[in-house]
C-alpha cells in the first residue's frame, strides 16, 4: 500500500497514503543530516514558528482529493474546536512528502501535526524528529497489535493510525458463478479457480506484481500466511508462496502485465471485465459500487493449509504524529487535538466514510453496522501485521529484496526459490 497506496503508499487514484508506503532510507535519513543533530537544533526552533498565534497549529498530510481530504479536514478541524485552537493545514503529493519532512527537520520548521505512511514512522522517529505520545497525552491504549507495533519506536508509541486497511481477494459473482466455482480458500482452489475463469480475453487473476513496494504488498499475504519470515527470505515457505503467484502466470491463468501493473491497473482490468478474481484493498470498493451492473463479493485470499493457517495480511494505513518543534505549549495542543481525532466516535465515522477499519477492535462491530460489505477486510485487519514489526527501520531494504524476487520469479528468470537467493543477497 499501498496503500491512495498506502506504495503507499500502491495504487488508488485520490488515496496515495493508503497504499503500501515508500519509506525513505537510512541513507537519506544521514544524508539529510537529522540523526545526530535534530535534538539539538529543535531544542532552540520554537521562535522560528511565531509566524502563526499560539493556538494555531500547522498540520501537514497527504489527502490531496476527495473523499479523504474533506473527510480527515472534517475531523481534523472537530478535534481542533473541542481543544479550542485553529488550523492551518497542507496537503502535499505522496511522493514529495518525506523529503519536506526531511527538510523541514533539518531547518527546524516541522509542523505541528504530522501525517506518515505507517512504515515511515519508525524511520523518522529514529531522526528525534518526533514527540513519544506519552510526553503529549495522547492514549494508546485499545489499538490492534498491528496497530501499536507500526506506531512505536525503541518501545514507545509515536504515532497511531485512527483508520486502517489491507488486502483481499475480489471476485466478480456472476463469472463464478457460471463456471461452477466457489470461491477460493486454498492455494489449490485458487490455482484451479484461475484456471476454469480464464476464457477469451478475461484472466482468472489480476495482482500487482510490479517492482514497487506495491509489488511487496501483495506478495506478503502469501508469504506470511505460510511461515515466511522477513529475516530470512530465501526459505521454502516464501518460495512456496512466490511460487503460487508466479504459477498463475505461467500456467496463462494470469497476465505477464502483472509484473507492471499497479493495484489501481489491477482494479481497472477487473471492472473492464478482463480479470474475474484480483488482490486489492478497500479503497477501490467506492469505485466499484459506481460500476453499472458488477456484482462482487471481497473474501479474505486463501491459505495454503486452512487446517493449520489462518490468512496473514500487511497493515496499510497513515498515522499520525506531534513533531519535536521545541515548543513544548504547542506540542501539548498537538496532541490534544490528536486526543480529539482517535475518539471512538471519530474513528468510527472516518472509517465508514473512507472504506477503511477502525484501528480499535471494540469498535469494527458499530463500524460494520453502517458498513457490512467490510467484514472480511474487518477480519483480516484483527490480525494484520505491521511491515516494520520484524525490522524496524531496516524494513525497506528487504521489502526492495522481495518485490526484486517477485519480478524474477513471475517474469520466469528464475525459479521462486532461486529469484528469493538472489534477492536475499542484496539485503
Amino acid at each position: 500500500m499501498q496503500h491512495r497506496c498506502a506504495s503507499t503508499t500502491g495504487g488508488a487514484p485520490g488515496r496515495a497514503p493508503a497504499r503500501p508506503g515508500r519509506p525513505v532510507s537510512r541513507r537519506a535519513v544521514t544524508a539529510a543530516g537529522l540523526l545526530a543533530p535534530l535534538a539539538a537544533l529543535l531544542a532552540g526552533c520554537g521562535a522560528d514558528q511565531g509566524s502563526t498565534s499560539p493556538r494555531t497549529l500547522r498540520v501537514l498530510d497527504t489527502y490531496t482529493n476527495d473523499p479523504d481530504r474533506t473527510v480527515i479536514g472534517g475531523a481534523l478541524d472537530a478535534a481542533a474546536k473541542k481543544v479550542g485552537v485553529t488550523l492551518e493545514r497542507v496537503s502535499v503529493a505522496g511522493d514529495s512528502l518525506i523529503q519536506r519532512v526531511l527538510q523541514q527537520g533539518s531547518s527546524g520548521t516541522l509542523p505541528d501535526i504530522l501525517m506518515l505512511d505507517n512504515p515511515d514512522l519508525q524511520q523518522i522517529a529514529a531522526t528525534t524528529a518526533l514527540r513519544p505520545f506519552d510526553e503529549v497525552g495522547v492514549p494508546t491504549d485499545g489499538y490492534t497489535e498491528g496497530v501499536t507495533s507500526a506506531g512505536t519506536y525503541d518501545g514507545r508509541v509515536y504515532g497511531l493510525a485512527p483508520t486502517v486497511n489491507t488486502i483481499a481477494l475480489f471476485y466478480d459473482v456472476r463469472a463464478l458463478d457460471e463456471a461452477g466455482v466457489a470461491p477460493p480458500t486454498t492455494w489449490s482452489e485458487l490455482r484451479e479457480a484461475a484456471g476454469a475463469l480464464t476464457r477469451g480475453s478475461r484472466y482468472g487473476l489480476a495482482f500487482c506484481g510490479n517492482a514497487t513496494y506495491e509489488g511487496t504488498w501483495q506478495y506478503l499475504p502469501f508469504f506470511w500466511s505460510n511461515g515466511a519470515d522477513e529475516r530470512d527470505i530465501a526459505t521454502p515457505e516464501a518460495a512456496a508462496g512466490l511460487d503460487l503467484l508466479a504459477g498463475t502466470v505461467a500456467d496463462g491463468h494470469a497476465s505477464t502485465s502483472v509484473l507492471n501493473w499497479s493495484q489501481a491497473d489491477v482494479k481497472d482490468q477487473f471492472v473492464a471485465g478482463r480479470a474475474a478474481m484480483m488482490v486489492n484493498g478497500p479503497w477501490q470498493i467506492p469505485e466499484l459500487e459506481s460500476v453499472e451492473g458488477l456484482e462482487y463479493a471481497v473474501v479474505t485470499l486463501p491459505v495454503r493449509d486452512p487446517a493449520g493457517q489462518r490468512p496473514v495480511a500487511p497493515l496499510g494505513g497513515e498515522v499520525w504524529t506531534v513533531p519535536a518543534t521545541g515548543d513544548r505549549s504547542k506540542e501539548r495542543l498537538a496532541g490534544r487535538v490528536l486526543a480529539e481525532f482517535l475518539s471512538d466516535e471519530s474513528l468510527v465515522s472516518m472509517a465508514a466514510k473512507r472504506s477503511t477499519v477502525p484501528g480499535r477492535p471494540a469498535l469494527i462491530e458499530p463500524f460494520l453496522e453502517r458498513r457490512p460489505e467490510m467484514a472480511a477486510f474487518a477480519d483480516l485487519v484483527r490480525g494484520a501485521r505491521a511491515r516494520t514489526a520484524e525490522l524496524g527501520a531496516e524494513w525497506p531494504a528487504t521489502a526492495t529484496a522481495l518485490y526484486t524476487a517477485v519480478q524474477l520469479a513471475v517474469s520466469g528468470q528464475a525459479t521462486a526459490q532461486d529469484a528469493l537467493a538472489e534477492a536475499q543477497e542484496y539485503v
